[in-house]
């Protein structure tokens, strides 16, 4: 079964998030990145999940007119081999964790 490998990888999105969620998460001890507004084409080779503190973000994903919203206090989980597109609106400042490769 064929399929563009894209296709079964999706973004979730878990809008604001308790303070006991984000405690649980340790997020404050995540590393912190951020970006100023434009296009930005991203490949993911490990998941990542994320905590938007200011920005907000329209993902597509790569081959698709298709996107997700995402923005300030939005926890964002995104699957290992997604490839896509960042178009920022508002400038990003996040907390950020990629997942341990196994491999």
């Amino acid at each position: 079964m064929a399929s563009d490998s894209n296709s079964n990888l999706r973004i979730t999105i878990e809008s604001n998030p308790s303070e006991p969620r984000l405690a649980e998460l340790n997020i404050k001890c995540w590393p912190k990145w951020g970006c100023s507004p434009g296009k930005y084409q991203l490949k993911f080779d490990a998941e990542e999940t994320c905590y938007l503190l200011k920005g907000k973000v329209k993902a597509y994903t790569k081959g698709s007119s298709e996107f997700v919203e995402f923005g300030a206090g939005d926890l964002v989980t995104i699957p290992k081999g997604l490839s896509c597109t960042w178009d920022v609106s508002i400038a990003v400042d996040k907390y950020y964790k990629f997942e341990a490769s196994s491999s």
